[in-house]
């Protein structure tokens, strides 16, 4: 039976923040609010936990899960070989809705599943989310959603679908945005745009070109976001909402 706690009430949000962080040191899953959607997260360093979230996703070792920060300062310990361009993007979009897909550092100590040797990064905006991943660390974050269904929007929808495997649910109100986060590959000598979401196809180009390059060629796909974000991949089916954490 997970804990829920009303984040508009400060009482509640303090002892609800500090449950979380008890139950992410644990290495059991959480519900949290974004500025995106509502994410299912665990502590990114607790292979166990990493584990837990797969499995109540419906999701294998091929589908990692990609991870949020509270600070761009945190990119520094998690990614290497980044271009400069990338950390243009970063300075400009976070905290915001940019996941950037970059070279994870080959000293981190996690295992989020069959990485490739990458790993996709975000800074939401979201004040409780920001000051939950403060306390935490990094946390792994997948869309609260079962396979096929649209994100939760809201902490009853989170609760319905995933309370059964969570410890510990952060109701935040209704979800902020709708929109799922532009998913961006820097691994690439030129960045390559894998999802276009909240930040637009145009926009993005404008800022590239500000920082002294441009996407490549190419329209992003499905299998594209699927390695990219594979909690939010499962949102591009046909007629369904391209909403995540």
């Amino acid at each position: 039976m997970s804990l829920r706690f009303d984040l508009s009430d400060p009482e509640k949000r303090e002892e609800g923040l500090a449950a979380a962080v008890n139950a992410v040191r644990r290495g059991e899953l959480i519900v949290l609010p974004t500025d995106t959607v509502y994410g299912l997260g665990v502590d990114a360093f607790e292979p166990d936990g990493v584990q837990r979230l797969l499995d109540a996703k419906g999701r294998g070792r091929d589908m990692p899960p990609p991870v949020l920060v509270s600070a761009d300062t945190t990119l520094e310990a998690l990614a290497t070989e980044l271009p400069g361009w990338a950390t243009g993007l970063v300075d400009h979009y976070w905290p915001g809705p940019l996941t950037i897909v970059c070279r994870q550092q080959p000293s981190l100590r996690w295992d989020l599943g069959d990485t490739l040797g990458t790993v996709a990064v975000r800074m939401p905006d979201d004040a409780a989310a920001l000051e939950l991943l403060e306390r935490t660390g990094p946390l792994a974050v997948s869309s609260a959603n079962n396979h096929g269904q649209a994100a939760a929007t809201d902490a009853d929808t989170a609760e319905d679908m995933l309370g059964w495997a969570t410890a510990v649910i952060l109701d935040g109100g209704p979800s902020k945005g709708l929109t799922a986060s532009t998913i961006v590959d820097c691994t690439g000598e030129r960045p390559r745009l894998l999802r276009e979401g909240a930040i637009g196809r145009e926009e993005l180009a404008g800022v590239l070109s500000g920082l002294g390059t441009f996407l490549e060629e190419g329209e992003p796909t499905q299998d594209d976001a699927e390695q990219a974000d594979p909690g939010e991949a499962d949102q591009f089916g046909e007629g369904e909402d391209p909403t995540s954490a």
